[in-house]
């Protein structure tokens, strides 16, 4: 993922409400979200090139997201392909807390990156570039290609948007987040983060929603789960055309966590 959005346990009906957006190259092949035939209790969105993913769920209640730690600067070409890590978490059966603890030696293997792992207990963040794990309390959250809660225009934004979501709406409907995903604001160049990237990405790069020539809001994800374990996990797939991003698919499955 490249932006994730997420309330922990602070909502009376939701344990977990996130919803997140995926930007890649239109040119890099995909999957959409589906139960994968060689690993029958991974649902995900799959990396056809590295073979991972960036979101997946697993039959018993446990999720994995990662976004990239964006330092061009500090970039490996023989690095292992992150989307890897979610997939490990999912089939390893043990808690966020137990396989940070197991995994963490290895991650110097990997490009900087973000994790948001999670089952019915507790939610974990960690990032091999602090080597930190976090257990993260009941809140609002954001995630992009930083360190959890980086002010950054469009993770202050969709924050915002999420709490005043969850604030004023008496009844919350799901299929809103989808609309706040699709926010296109471009915030002005002073606003923009120095990452390394040259001014033209890090303007391309700003919005939620990414419209590209090349590169994109390829999918958005929500994920929805009550305090009794129902979930509700929805995909929305883009293609992009001339500036345009026009949807090419939508998938709608209902859990029980």
């Amino acid at each position: 993922m490249c932006l994730i959005l997420f309330a922990y346990r602070s909502h009376p009906e939701y344990r977990l409400i996130l919803a997140a957006n995926r930007d890649e190259f239109f040119a890099r092949p995909t999957e959409p979200l589906a139960f994968w035939p060689d690993e029958p209790e991974i649902l995900a969105g799959r990396d056809l090139q590295a073979g991972g993913t960036w979101f997946g769920l697993s039959a018993d209640g446990r999720f994995a997201a990662v976004t990239n730690f964006r330092d061009p600067s500090n970039t490996a070409l023989d690095a292992l392909s992150r989307g890897g890590i979610p997939v490990d978490y999912l089939k390893s059966g043990l808690s966020p807390q137990e396989f940070c603890l197991a995994a963490r030696n290895d991650w110097h293997r990997y490009n900087g990156f973000n994790l948001l792992a999670g089952d019915g207990e507790s939610l974990v963040y960690a990032s091999n570039r602090t080597g930190q794990t976090q257990e993260l309390s009941p809140g609002m959250y954001g995630l992009s290609n930083h360190l959890l809660d980086t002010e950054w225009p469009k993770v202050r934004l969709g924050k915002e948007k999420l709490r005043q979501m969850l604030t004023d709406s008496r009844s919350f409907d799901p299929e809103n987040l989808f609309t706040l995903l699709e926010d296109t604001w471009q915030p002005p160049d002073s606003m923009l983060p120095d990452t390394g990237i040259g001014t033209d990405w890090e303007h391309l790069l700003a919005p939620l929603f990414i419209r590209g020539r090349d590169y994109g809001t390829r999918s958005s994800l929500i994920l929805i789960v009550r305090q009794n374990g129902e979930a509700v996990c929805i995909e929305r797939t883009f293609a992009h055309a001339q500036g345009i991003a026009l949807e090419t698919g939508r998938k709608r499955l209902e859990l029980n966590f």
